[in-house]
Formats: C-alpha cells, sequence, structure tokens
C-alpha cells in the first residue's frame, strides 16, 4: 500500500505489534482524554476501527474531509500521535 491509508496501516500496525493500549496497561497518550469533551456519551469514539480512526484524522489534518474544529485539532498531533490516539480510543469500551 502507498499514500495515506498505507501509512495509517503502518501506524495501526507498529501500535498492535507494542500490544493494544488500554486504561489498565497504562495511561492514555497525550490528547486522547480530550476528545471525550466531544466525543463522549452523544458521540462515543471508544471501539471504533483505529485504521479508519486514523484515516479519518489524517484526512481531517489534511483538509481532505471538511470540519469547523476537527482539521484545527488534528493539526496539532504529527502522524505517529494520531495514530496513537486512534489505537488507543480503539482498545477502550
Amino acid at each position: 500500500m502507498t499514500g495515506r491509508a498505507g501509512l495509517g496501516l503502518m501506524i495501526i500496525l507498529a501500535a498492535a505489534a507494542a500490544g493494544p493500549p488500554s486504561l489498565a496497561l497504562g495511561p492514555p497518550p497525550p490528547g486522547a482524554l480530550s476528545c471525550s469533551g466531544c466525543h463522549g456519551a452523544e458521540a462515543p469514539i471508544a471501539g471504533h476501527d483505529a485504521h479508519a480512526m486514523t484515516d479519518k484524522l489524517l484526512a481531517f489534518r489534511s483538509g481532505l474531509r471538511p470540519s469547523t474544529v476537527m482539521g484545527r485539532i488534528a493539526k496539532g498531533f504529527d502522524t505517529a500521535e494520531l495514530g496513537a490516539i486512534a489505537a488507543w480510543w480503539s482498545a477502550q469500551k
């Protein structure tokens, strides 16, 4: 795979090789807990597919996916950080 989708998959595979993140195994990556401010009970993201979340975050960051807030938030993180956030939320119940 090449391009953005391939990069997202590589991040997810690297995170999976390190073991699934969870509250029990350690703290969330920087920025992850701030997601619950908007994505709480009404728009939950816990348990979503990490690869899909990473792709969405990368699309927000690049402007390919229109947004009012998420693009600005995603620009504050590098690709590895976005992948770690997505992997952590994916592992949550």
